[in-house]
């Protein structure tokens, strides 16, 4: 089930965050992603928040394991 980006600002500032963390600290993991700094990890946060809200990064939720996950909107079955 997807998650439509009104409902994600609808979270606490921290959930949300915390959300959004752990999706870019995944893409440290695969080469996506590699500023760790406090300024990086700042800007990465807000550009990650912009992706969301455009559309080009989603929410999903997984009723098989009770999950949720940021991904790529091409990587997503429909």
């Amino acid at each position: 089930m997807l998650i439509p980006y009104e409902s994600l600002e609808q979270l606490t500032p921290d959930t949300f965050e915390t959300l959004i963390k752990e999706y870019l600290f995944t893409q440290l993991e695969d080469g996506s992603f590699s500023d760790t700094d406090e300024d990086g990890l700042k800007i990465a946060i807000t550009q990650c928040k912009q992706a969301l809200k455009q559309g080009i990064l989603i929410v999903e939720y997984s009723e098989d394991d009770d999950s949720i996950a940021i991904r790529q909107r091409e990587n997503v079955a429909h």
